[in-house]
């Protein structure tokens, strides 16, 4: 009920806006129209003027590409990095057309606080090794989006990255902090 809610408010707030069935894979999909039913992927790709597009986040990196004729809303955890979501996106942005794009990473978890196993900061650094880090407390971290910023540049994407950590600020929502569900949102169109 409070999801519907908070979409509605969303929509009355800047037009139509495309949602997403995230799951952390790879998978993109290309939007036209506004559809009842949110696709199931990682990414939603559009050419169409005046549509929003959505991408919600807890703690992951909420990546919003534009270009004067595509733009896309990327959903970027620490599988979406491994599996190289953002990179896939780009390509078909190009494929459609695009040129310059540019790149905005909302706010997420920081290198500092996202402590992790051993083994998955090893699986993450083995393909992604700007992603190393360490907690204040000198634990394993992976920083995300350091690791994403150099994918973004590596493929000439320019870029803005927001500096502010979800698990430190008390004014977005970070699952680790909170440990329930919610969200925060990122929205892009034409």
């Amino acid at each position: 009920m409070a999801v519907a809610r908070n979409r509605a408010s969303l929509s009355q707030a800047v037009g139509q806006v495309q949602f997403m069935n995230q799951i952390h894979g790879d998978a993109f999909v290309v939007v036209n129209q506004l559809s009842d039913i949110d696709p199931t992927c990682d990414a939603l790709i559009t050419t169409t003027a005046g549509l929003g597009l959505a991408v919600l986040v807890a703690d992951c990196i909420p990546l919003l590409l534009s270009s004067s004729t595509v733009v896309a809303a990327v959903h970027v955890g620490r599988k979406g990095l491994l599996n190289s979501i953002a990179l896939k996106v780009i390509h078909e942005m190009r494929r459609l057309g695009a040129t310059a794009i540019h790149a905005q990473l909302g706010a997420s978890i920081c290198g500092r606080c996202y402590e992790v196993p051993e083994a998955m900061a090893d699986e993450v650094v083995r393909t992604h090794p700007v992603a190393f880090a360490l907690t204040r407390d000198g634990t394993l971290a992976l920083d995300l989006p350091k690791a994403l910023i150099a994918d973004l540049v590596g493929q000439a994407v320019t870029y803005e990255a927001s500096t502010i950590c979800t698990l430190e600020d008390q004014e977005y929502f970070s699952y680790r902090r909170h440990n329930i569900t919610g969200r925060n949102a990122g929205v892009i169109w034409l």
